[in-house]
């Protein structure tokens, strides 16, 4: 019978030296693990004011550091640059710093989408949108290279050339250039500046339709030569839980050999939305409470949703979309802490798999007479310690050696 997880664990045979070059023999050794390989994420949207000390956020930051170590901050164009040429770039850098510093991945959302649309673009001639699209997606990538790790490069392009949200029914700038353009050249456009900026990070396509029409457009884009570093799949589950197609949906979107990551879950603990509801922001309550039956199928159904994906091998990343109840997408309560700051018995399943089941807690070990280590865990960064030296090491899946000196 194939072990649970398999396909994410890790051996591997340490030799361990000390200062002088020589091997440690019959000598305890800590070792602990410090992040999986496999992204645990959640948005950071919350940290900002923290990090950049305008802010206490404490005790939440300790429930998050206490779960992920992916994080995602926002780069919604509109938001982010609402005057132009003045861009919020050092806030965002000293968050991504805040993030980096205490071992956590950042990954940033999104480069190219047409929501929250930048107001100043609004009436500038076309050919000028794109140069100004192209100057924002390198601009923003050279200045967070080295401290942003992934970027959700191009957002719901599915429907970006059809989308409307102005009262006069006057396609937004963004759709506009993407109704000239066509969908695979905008996402090479998004692709080809961002990866022209920082070759060395990941680049995800990302989208909430995941009916045919998205995987036709992979295939589009993958047959037009265009290198993707991972495709993204969005899976807000306010009407419900998925439960089963979430393997559909990371079976037919693994089939292209990419990564599949599953970049914004959400789970309510609370009334479900209406299933007739189509588009889910036209969904409008003045409260939205979280309750103890909701809260207790929350619960159950993450621990079978991280179960299920953490299970397949086409999945890479999870990033649940909020750690709080507070300002959650249309004010849902989909969190895993309550408005008042406690707990929900969500975040406990989450520890408990997260931090336990799938989690090398401190273990000590004693090496043999040659100075050897055999260590078993999910793939991962592990950290040797002894006395006051410390070692740090990466262990891919599957076998490995490595020899680690304690400095």
């Amino acid at each position: 019978m194939t072990e649970p997880y398999a396909h994410r664990r890790a051996s591997a045979e340490l030799t361990v030296l000390g200062a002088d070059g020589h091997p440690l023999a019959h000598t305890d050794v800590m070792v602990a693990q410090t992040r999986h390989a496999f992204g645990f994420g959640c948005i950071g949207f919350d940290f900002v004011e923290h990090a950049n000390g305008s802010r206490d956020e404490s005790a939440l930051a300790d429930d998050w550091f206490g779960l992920f170590d992916l994080a995602i901050l926002p780069f919604y164009w509109g938001d982010f640059e609402p005057e132009r040429g003045r861009p919020d770039t050092a806030r965002l850098q000293q968050t991504a710093r805040w993030f980096r510093e205490r071992g956590a991945r950042v990954k940033g959302h999104p480069l190219v989408w047409h929501t929250v649309k930048v107001p100043w673009l609004d009436g500038v001639p076309l050919d000028e949108v794109e140069r100004l699209v192209r100057d924002r997606v390198r601009r923003d990538v050279t200045d967070f290279a080295g401290l942003v790790d992934e970027w959700d490069t191009i957002n719901e392009v599915v429907i970006m050339p059809d989308f409307v949200n102005e009262p006069d029914g006057i396609p937004n700038p963004i759709t506009r250039l993407a109704q000239r353009l066509g969908r695979v050249e905008m996402v090479r456009l998004a692709v080809d500046e961002a990866r022209a900026a920082d070759p060395t990070a990941r680049l995800l396509l990302n989208d909430f339709d995941l009916s045919a029409d998205y995987e036709r457009l992979i295939e589009a884009v993958l047959e037009a030569g265009i290198r993707l570093d991972a495709i993204g799949v969005q899976t807000h589950m306010h009407q419900g839980f998925r439960g089963a197609e979430l393997l559909d949906i990371a079976d037919r979107f693994g089939r292209f050999g990419l990564p599949v990551h599953f970049t914004e879950t959400t789970i309510v603990s609370g009334e479900l939305m209406p299933s007739e509801i189509v588009d889910l922001n036209d969904f409008q309550v003045e409260t939205w409470p979280s309750t103890p039956e909701g809260e207790a199928r929350q619960a159950h159904e993450l621990e079978q949703h991280y179960r299920m994906l953490v299970g397949h091998p086409a999945v890479e990343s999870i990033t649940y979309f909020g750690i709080t109840d507070r300002d959650a997408w249309l004010g849902a309560p989909a969190g895993l802490v309550r408005l008042d700051g406690t707990r929900k018995p969500g975040y406990d399943t989450l520890e408990r798999l997260i931090r336990g089941e799938w989690w090398l807690a401190p273990t000590m070990l004693r090496t043999d007479e040659s100075g050897r280590i055999r260590l078993s865990g999910f793939a991962g960064d592990y950290a040797l310690s002894r006395a006051d030296a410390r070692a740090d090491v990466t262990v891919p899946k599957g076998a490995s050696e490595f020899t680690m000196t304690l400095r």
